[in-house]
């Protein structure tokens, strides 16, 4: 009896239907979750690149320091007192120097 109910609330886009709405769901998913990931790895890749010497870095794990020197997959980042300390190039997570110049290039 309830199989029935159900078969009948659902009719309404006809025969193809649940195609139509599955390809919904599917157009929904690509420009909520799976397109703004990719556009955010562009632009981290971007950022990495984008790296030179001498340029102040924040690390994933929050640690700030500035690039002493650059390998191809690591950077050699030198915080407070010298310490130097090797990170992947993907841990960068913010370029402080355009941080920090952005917002006094505005006022």
């Amino acid at each position: 009896m309830t199989s029935t109910v159900i078969l009948q609330a659902t009719g309404g886009f006809g025969q193809y239907g649940q195609l139509i709405m599955l390809g919904a769901i599917a157009v929904v998913f690509y420009f909520f979750m799976i397109r703004p990931q990719v556009k955010k790895a562009k632009d981290h890749k971007k950022l990495i690149e984008g790296l030179k010497k001498g340029d102040k870095i924040i690390t994933t794990a929050g640690i700030h320091g500035r690039i002493a020197d650059m390998n191809d997959t690591t950077f050699l980042i030198e915080v407070e007192g010298g310490v130097k300390i090797r990170f992947d190039k993907s841990a960068v997570s913010l370029d402080a120097t355009k941080a920090v110049v952005a917002p006094t290039a505005k006022a």
